[in-house]
């Protein structure tokens, strides 16, 4: 979270009216720099994380089906992030200058927001759900220094897929992909399972880039 929020003060907060493409371009070059420190401080090796119940071998049998302890962990704090998130923004009174700002920040300053540390508090914010989400899902995907760059891509299909602003269609696009990865090693080799996410990018952003649930808006990006 203190990493999330230098990033903002330092990076992104002296841009002028920042546009959508120059902050892509930054946070994904401080991404490439923050692998790059961990790869030289934790080397290239691969860890082993200790399971929150049980261990690898630990099963539940539910419904005749045999689930990791690990996975009903990663399954209980995404229910309880997602539910704390909407009721975040939408009955708190800084979850919804967030939501101000998302939808219009000079028009968020207009109305006495501090668009600055709303940003901030938003990078805060994203930083510590990303933490909690490797720290629930390390022990089964085991940790390296660019674990995070499988994930980011399929945080972004996720993203896309269920329609950027709209978290709950979110959730319900990653369910889809991951039965749509489960499934696809019957057809394909498990080496091919994360092309899947990729694939599934690509074809949304040709055919439906708005997602499978968004609405057909139309935004022009500002200029670089």
């Amino acid at each position: 979270m203190v990493v999330g929020a230098l990033i903002d003060i330092i990076f992104i907060r002296w841009i002028v009216n920042p546009s959508v493409l120059r902050m892509i371009i930054i946070t994904i070059g401080l991404s490439i720099v923050i692998r790059e420190i961990a790869l030289h401080v934790w080397g290239d090796g691969v860890r082993a994380l200790p399971y929150f119940t049980g261990n690898e071998i630990t099963s539940l049998s539910i419904a005749g089906v045999h689930i990791s302890p690990q996975v009903l962990w990663v399954i209980g704090v995404c229910s309880v992030v997602v539910i704390a998130l909407n009721f975040f923004f939408s009955f708190t009174l800084v979850g919804r200058q967030m939501r101000a700002c998302a939808s219009n920040r000079n028009a968020a300053r207009l109305c006495g927001i501090n668009a600055k540390n709303i940003v901030t508090l938003s990078f805060v914010l994203s930083a510590g759900i990303g933490a909690l989400a490797g720290c629930v899902i390390s022990p089964i995907t085991y940790v390296q220094y660019d674990s995070g760059t499988g994930l980011a891509i399929k945080g972004f299909t996720v993203a896309i897929l269920g329609g950027l602003g709209n978290s709950m269609a979110a959730v319900a696009a990653g369910i889809i992909l991951g039965i749509l990865e489960s499934f696809s090693i019957w057809v394909l080799p498990a080496a091919y399972k994360d092309a899947i996410a990729i694939s599934i990018l690509l074809i949304i952003l040709f055919y439906r880039p708005s997602g499978l649930f968004g609405s057909r808006e139309v935004f022009r990006l500002k200029e670089f």
